[in-house]
């Protein structure tokens, strides 16, 4: 981000605000944006597993508890491993306020789709749910750095009530969502999660202003050139990753392969195992770092596996 006199003069009128306890108007903005988008996923994600479990009589999917135990690791791991794609394609393409705003769209149309009683539409569901997720994340927390000039002694403050939108919008979702999903109708359960999105996105583009230039432009995007060729280049793949997903999708559906939840939920899973041994390996034995990076990286792997476990245990609470 720039500073001294480069800086935006909107971006530096934003960082001089003091008016929402202290600290910048725009915080205001992203505490309720990510709440809603918090409110959301913990809404959905509290009805997930047990709608895909529950019978059709009952209006579920009458899938078997092996099966929606790996649908539901599939989505909850995706989600979080597309922040990374999802922070590039910001910084690169389109800057964080975009990214957010696209991602809360893809989450809302996702949310929706889950409405609709067609299997095929649940599926897309989650795929439109962990892209826009991927996009959203990420994004809208480095925009609450943005709010902050170097230096700043608000910031960790920030965080502190950053945050507290986080866990409030995760402490009411499953109470709200799961009642009525539970009580009145599965689909009605993730249609008020989706109207949860819809009232985040509201109050977003409303309040925008407050954040003056904060993500309004990818950070390394370099030359107009450079950019062009990115944007060609991300519309490639994604127009490759689609075709191959059609083309496994159709496979599959004709019986030609056996592609099952489980499957596709243990290879991941065992990808990312090896990924992560190949990396640790990398930086810990790898030629080139000197022994201060090489303690930083042993340091760097015990949080690593410390979250790794923790995350695993925590995220059996939607299963």
């Amino acid at each position: 981000m720039a500073s001294g006199p480069q800086i935006d003069p909107s971006l530096a009128a934003a960082r001089a605000d003091h008016s929402f306890f202290g600290h910048p108007r725009g915080l205001a903005t992203l505490f309720f944006t990510e709440m809603w988008e918090r409110f959301s996923y913990y809404g959905m994600r509290a009805l997930l597993i047990l709608y895909m479990h529950a019978g059709v009589e009952r209006g579920g999917l009458g899938f078997s508890y092996a099966k929606s135990g790996a649908i539901y690791g599939l989505y909850t791991g995706l989600v979080y491993l597309l922040s990374l794609p999802g922070g590039w394609f910001a910084d690169r393409i389109t800057g964080q306020r975009r990214a957010v705003l696209y991602g809360g769209l893809l989450i809302t149309a996702g949310q929706f789709c889950l409405v609709a009683p067609a299997t095929a539409a649940f599926y897309l569901g989650l795929v439109l749910l962990v892209l826009g997720t991927g996009l959203l994340k990420p994004n809208v927390s480095t925009m609450v750095g943005a709010l902050y000039a170097p230096g700043d002694g608000r910031r960790d403050s920030a965080f502190s009530i950053f945050y507290m939108g986080i866990n409030l919008g995760a402490l009411i979702a499953p109470f709200v969502c799961g009642y009525v999903g539970e009580k009145i109708g599965w689909r009605l359960g993730f249609g008020l999660a989706g109207f949860g999105m819809i009232a985040g996105l509201i109050q977003y583009t409303m309040g925008g202003r407050r954040l003056g230039s904060a993500g309004l432009r990818p950070s390394t995007a370099g030359d107009p050139a450079t950019r062009a060729l990115l944007v060609r280049r991300v519309a490639l793949g994604a127009m490759g990753a689609l075709a191959i997903g059609a083309l496994i999708a159709a496979l599959s559906a004709s019986g030609a392969i056996d592609l099952t939840a489980e499957l596709v939920s243990n290879a991941l899973g065992v990808a990312l195992i090896l990924i992560s041994v190949g990396m640790f390996s990398w930086l810990l034995g790898g030629k080139g770092w000197s022994a201060e990076e090489r303690k930083r990286s042993a340091a760097i792997l015990v949080l690593f596996l410390s979250s790794a476990i923790f995350w695993s245990a925590f995220e059996q609470a939607g299963s």
